[in-house]
């Protein structure tokens, strides 16, 4: 009897240490779980991130110093403060989503809200870069008002600057160009797509320093006297 006790004690003995074994490879497999969940979870949130931003270029070269065109130096006549540079700002913005939703929006607001229509007609001249407060204006009126709004939204005006450009019927065009460390991107009133400089299709001739007033050469193109074009 005593035997067969001792033979049940001992069975009894093996059959925790099985349960506290089962125990703890159930615990190390749940833990397990829970870490590649996680880790699944959190790649998947990258790779959303990720798909959310514009594919990454290169930044456009600059070149020497460049004269804008006069209707830019009488509108910063009239608006001092819209020219004016303010070296503590960054040169570029860190691209997030939040700011791709921004830039997205503001684009097509802007490019929904304003009517299009010549300096000729809209102010009797042939070329003035002003604020379509009154709903009309052509390309650089579009791209003054997406910046101010940009401004007013938060973001630097060192890293949003007025370019100047060739565009696809071969006249003046203005167009806005958004620096950021994932390249640099254009905001048009012809379309509502937000591309990457070099897939715009226009000649790049010059755009707003960053280090002061004066200009600065893209690619070494001649300039258009004026980008009096819708």
């Amino acid at each position: 009897m005593r035997a067969l006790m001792d033979g049940l004690g001992r069975a009894s003995h093996v059959d925790r240490q099985g349960l506290l074994m089962r125990g703890a490879r159930a615990a190390q497999l749940g833990l397990l779980g829970t870490l590649l969940l996680i880790g699944g979870a959190t790649a998947q949130g990258q790779t959303q991130t990720l798909a959310a931003l514009p594919d990454a270029s290169a930044a456009i070269e600059r070149g020497g110093s460049a004269k804008p065109v006069s209707a830019w130096t009488d509108f910063c006549n009239r608006y001092p403060a819209e020219c004016a540079v303010n070296t503590s700002e960054p040169t570029t913005l860190t691209m997030t989503p939040a700011l791709w939703r921004t830039l997205t929006a503001v684009n097509r607001r802007v490019n929904g809200r304003i009517r299009p229509m010549i300096d000729q007609d809209h102010w009797g001249v042939v070329d003035r870069w002003d604020f379509p407060d009154d709903g009309q204006g052509d390309c650089e009126d579009y791209q003054l008002l997406k910046r101010r709004m940009l401004v007013e939204r938060g973001l630097a005006r060192r890293a949003l600057r007025m370019t100047v450009v060739i565009d696809e019927i071969g006249e003046g065009h203005a167009v806005l160009m958004v620096r950021t460390d994932r390249g640099d991107y254009i905001l048009d009133n012809k379309t509502n797509a937000i591309l990457p400089w070099q897939r715009t299709g226009y000649t790049y001739v010059k755009r707003e320093g960053q280090d002061g007033l004066a200009w600065v050469s893209l690619n070494g193109v001649a300039s258009p006297i004026t980008t009096a074009n819708r």
